[in-house]
């Protein structure tokens, strides 16, 4: 393949010299096949040696390279140079609506509390002691109830739907799209009992309701899990959740 040049402006930030972020150019040259990772990789190789930046699968699996390049929310793996052959450079910069650590790595602690904090685990108020042949029963799926929360199972935790989220942007503490997808995962699966205790979660101020339903997160969602519809449905079964406390006397959703 006959090798094009391009330049690609990187973000770069070290907390112990630098005040604050700033741009690296980098000429470098590319073929068809070259992804966003391939040409970090080869900037690292080459031309910058202390580039800092996440990757592990290289197949769009395990989330570890999202960023945001030429300003949109996108997994460094899955998106190529040749889609932006057209343009001048091309701008590689961190999710920072996260604490930028270095360069293009930030601080993923506060998404990892976000997703404990909806419990992403099947939850049984009773745990059986024994394996009956009625415990097993109770733990078998039909395709049907699968297909229910399937989707919301798609989930890579690449944190693009946080840096697409305005209200993430105005306020870190919101619950956010990919942990109120998580916690409708399991609230729509019938093994799980622990509905009530992620409505607990989902109905404080910084829970679902932040949320404008502006839908950016499912655009740039590489899965397709949907985390928009998933919050508006959260917000309709943390509604009726809420109510159902008053009227009976054995509290909401089971």
């Amino acid at each position: 393949m006959t090798a094009k040049k391009i330049i690609i402006e990187v973000s770069r930030y070290r907390p112990d010299v630098d005040d604050k972020p700033w741009m690296q150019s980098f000429d470098i040259e590319w073929t068809q096949d070259m992804s966003i990772l391939d040409a970090l990789a080869s900037i690292k190789d080459e031309q910058a040696a202390d580039l800092a930046y996440r990757w592990s699968c290289r197949m769009e699996v395990c989330g570890s390279c999202g960023m945001v390049i030429n300003g949109v929310p996108k997994l460094a793996c899955s998106t190529f140079v040749r889609e932006y052959a057209d343009c001048d450079k091309i701008t590689v910069t961190p999710l920072d609506q996260f604490p930028v650590e270095k360069d293009l790595v930030v601080d993923i602690e506060p998404f990892i509390e976000k997703l404990n904090a909806v419990k992403p685990y099947i939850i049984k108020e009773k745990p059986q002691t024994e394996f009956t042949n009625v415990t097993l029963k109770s733990h078998v799926q039909t395709p049907k109830e699968l297909a229910k929360f399937k989707q919301y199972t798609m989930c890579i935790n690449c944190m693009l739907c946080y840096q697409a989220c305005p209200q993430v942007a105005v306020n870190a503490e919101f619950l956010g799209p990919a942990a109120n997808a998580l916690a409708l995962r399991y609230n729509y699966d019938t093994r799980d009992e622990g509905a009530e205790q992620r409505f607990d979660v989902m109905n404080l101020d910084n829970g679902i309701w932040p949320c404008t339903f502006v839908g950016y997160c499912s655009e740039v969602c590489p899965k397709h899990v949907d985390p928009a519809n998933a919050v508006n449905i959260n917000k309709t079964n943390a509604a009726k959740d809420y109510f159902l406390r008053f009227l009976s006397p054995k509290g909401g959703a089971k």
